[in-house]
């Protein structure tokens, strides 16, 4: 994707010295473009931990990353596993880290610790392209439900909603639910995209605004709160969303709130539909208000916020009285029976254990 008219991806090696890794810092968004230097595991487990980086694919591919870097400093087998594990639990609900961490691993545990950094490289590579690809296919199945729409309503524009941010930003290229989103707008349709402020981090406000601003697309930022009474008012034709996690009977964990733009949908007869690539299936859970661990995220991030003053100044203000305690929980789980569909990059599917494992028959 473009930011000013220069392509991007999310992560990427430095072409110089060929082994550093770069990233966008998406703390500093959307009030500055800073880019990162990553040289060893620990910097990349705090980008994870700080959110620096965020985003499921991202996260993984980050991983891989950390990884690397951990094994350019020591790739033998005990250091090798102890980075791995201490990576791996940086952040607990998003199942694509553990999935990158064990593909690396197994990638990795068969070869001499002196073949190991070139075979790091080449797979945490691999999984970057992986990504992208299959975040474009994500994008290309997605349009279809678009250009549904826009054929109902010719001449109108096409209003969706999204819940965070799950655009280029959150993946390694295109993004999962921002991708049919870019391709409906690239290939000319009139869309337009409610863009929830998705407190407390505002990731949507902070992030998906900045990049679809960047790309051109329309779109308007509202409180979390709005949603439903837009589709009350025949305001949104399509909700799409991303998700860090989904279960193998189709139940979807994504940022906290998603839950109720679910619900605000089914109340609505407005599909509701989830973007992922099939590394964001966990096929060892089953019930995901049950069995996914959910982030407790620390509690300024709901007591305090940052933003630009008017004089140009970033500050980080306070907004809740301070005696006043806050819990701040990161994720929340919406069943699979209020999805109206899952988009993948093998195609769109219903949210159903029957479904999800006839389109990946090697997974589950």
């Amino acid at each position: 994707m473009k930011v000013d008219g220069i392509s991007y991806r999310s992560i990427w090696v430095d072409p110089i010295d060929g082994w550093s890794v770069h990233i966008f810092d998406q703390t500093k968004l959307p009030w500055s473009l800073e880019i990162l230097r990553l040289t060893d595991a620990a910097q990349v487990i705090h980008a994870i931990r700080s959110m620096q980086v965020r985003g499921a694919p991202l996260i993984g591919a980050a991983a891989a990353y950390g990884l690397t870097l951990a094994i350019k400093r020591d790739a033998s087998d005990e250091a090798m596993e102890q980075s791995a594990a201490q990576i791996a639990a940086a952040r607990p609900t998003a199942i694509n880290l553990r999935w990158a961490i064990d593909r690396m691993t197994a990638k990795l545990r068969p070869l001499a610790p002196a073949d190991r950094l070139r075979e790091a490289y080449l797979e945490a590579l691999a999984i970057c392209d992986e990504d992208a690809a299959q975040n474009e296919a994500i994008g290309n199945n997605g349009l279809g439900l678009i250009q549904s729409i826009a054929a109902k309503k010719p001449g109108e524009v096409v209003n969706i909603l999204t819940h965070c941010n799950a655009g280029w930003l959150a993946t390694v290229d295109w993004g999962t639910a921002l991708a049919p989103i870019y391709k409906a707008h690239d290939a000319g349709l009139r869309v337009h995209v409610w863009v929830d402020e998705t407190r407390p981090r505002n990731q949507g406000a902070a992030l998906t605004a900045w990049e679809l601003g960047k790309h051109g697309v329309p779109h308007t930022v509202i409180a979390d709160n709005a949603g439903g009474h837009l589709m009350q008012h025949g305001q949104v034709d399509l909700v799409i969303v991303g998700t860090d996690r989904v279960t193998r009977q189709g139940d979807v964990c994504n940022k906290i709130g998603t839950y109720l733009k679910a619900l605000a949908a089914f109340d609505n007869n407005v599909p509701f539909y989830v973007g992922l690539p099939g590394s964001t299936i966990d096929w060892k859970v089953r019930d995901g208000v049950r069995e996914i661990p959910i982030e407790e995220r620390p509690a300024t991030e709901l007591t305090t916020v940052t933003g630009r003053a008017m004089d140009g100044a970033i500050l980080t203000v306070r907004v809740t009285p301070g005696g006043s305690p806050a819990a701040n929980p990161a994720f929340d789980v919406t069943p699979a029976r209020l999805v109206t569909g899952l988009i993948t990059e093998r195609g769109i599917c219903a949210a159903s254990e029957a479904t999800l494992a006839a389109l990946f028959p090697e997974r589950c």
